[in-house]
């Protein structure tokens, strides 16, 4: 629900009523994930997807009907070989959605209010629901913020709500949405819950360091997969807003000073576009040994070669190198920086997710890999 946070945030903000479709479960292949959300209002208003426009009509009656009942429900769609392009997910794919009616007299709006404004704002909280339990218990909300403090209830035992703020916390610091399931003894209802977890996160930041023309390039790439990017280069000429207008942040100053003192997570990653050893080799020592998600070198082969015989000189380890992705990018034949920079864009969008980088026809890869769920962006750029 929280990957239309903004406007649902309007919404409320204008008192409108609305019911929000969740995607709860998948299952084969299927193009949302956990947590993608389809909204309408009263006026018949519709945002979102929860299925890349298999199920949408489908669920968009669903909204309407919770409107005007009131009622919480979770309805499952799949693939029907009887009725393969009627109501069904063509895809061969299984998803669970939920449809929860937001009106004006909910007990659980204004926690949902609270959700939606946190993920609007990019603060870090986690919204948790029952997707399978009692009926009096569908349609609660419980708000975890990113110090721990709860707000509202799932309605049952306060043991529930403790034990559900707990997995929100585990799951609001590693960034993930994704459902989990708690036993009889912590959900104190008689019988075991299923819950999803909503994790709103800042978006993951993106470093380009060295200001040149590919790296323009690479800044749109960026923006484009969600990420915040911060261009750094130790020249004043190149490093500037005219030159990068769509970067968050601009920085002038040697690339491995500024790496030591930035605010970086294991979402990160670090592109190094300089392939000059005076900037390459102490910022590259720094980087191989921090805990973020990718770091990838521009340069030829020979460039390569004689940048890790520089690394190993200063003492960088095999294991370190062997986080290196250099030459940076996948194979695309790539030659413009347009082509570069999308290049460099699927090699991070391939770590990321767990992918190979092969072509898809021919292959008997899955389409939608699962790595386990992956980090979300503002909620839920579910990963």
């Amino acid at each position: 629900m929280l990957d239309i946070a903004e406007e649902l945030d309007r919404w409320v903000g204008q008192g409108r009523e609305f019911a929000v479709a969740t995607v709860v479960a998948v299952g084969g292949s299927a193009p949302r994930r956990p947590g993608a959300a389809l909204a309408v209002d009263s006026r018949g208003t519709a945002i979102g997807s929860v299925s890349g426009g298999c199920v949408e009509g489908a669920v968009y009656e669903l909204c309407l009907q919770a409107l005007d009942d009131g009622r919480t429900v979770v309805e499952r769609f799949g693939y029907s070989d009887d009725d393969a392009f009627a109501v069904g997910l063509t895809c061969g794919g299984v998803i669970d959605i939920m449809v929860t009616p937001i009106r004006s007299q909910a007990p659980s709006r204004t926690v949902y209010a609270a959700a939606l404004a946190a993920a609007a704002a990019g603060t870090a909280a986690a919204m948790v629901r029952i997707t399978d339990g009692p009926d009096e218990l569908m349609g609660r909300a419980l708000l975890v913020r990113d110090d721990g403090s709860p707000e509202g209830t799932l309605g049952g035992h306060p043991e529930l709500d403790r034990t559900a703020a707990g997995e929100a916390r585990a799951m609001l610091d590693a960034g993930r949405t994704g459902t989990v399931t708690i036993g009889e003894d912590g959900s104190r209802c008689g019988r075991p819950l299923t819950l999803l977890v909503e994790s709103s996160v800042p978006p993951p930041r993106m470093i380009v360091f060295g200001a040149i023309d590919f790296a323009s390039a690479l800044v749109r790439v960026g923006k484009l997969l969600g990420y915040q990017v911060t261009v750094c280069d130790a020249r004043p000429v190149f490093a500037t807003a005219t030159r990068f207008p769509e970067a968050d942040e601009i920085v002038v100053d040697w690339p491995h000073r500024y790496l030591a003192s930035a605010d970086v997570d294991s979402r990160t990653v670090l592109c190094v576009l300089t392939h000059d050893a005076k900037f390459d080799v102490p910022l590259l020592e720094l980087a191989l040994t921090l805990p973020v998600a990718y770091v990838g070198a521009m340069g030829s082969r020979r460039t390569h070669l004689d940048r890790n015989a520089r690394l190993r000189e200063a003492g960088v380890t095999e294991l370190e190198l062997a986080r290196l992705r250099s030459p940076i990018g996948l194979d695309l034949g790539a030659r413009t920086p347009e082509e570069t920079a999308v290049s460099i864009g699927a090699e991070i969008v391939a770590n990321r997710r767990g992918g190979t980088g092969v072509p898809l026809t021919g292959a008997h890869t899955p389409i939608h890999h699962d790595a386990g769920a992956g980090p979300a962006g503002r909620i839920g750029s579910v990963a």
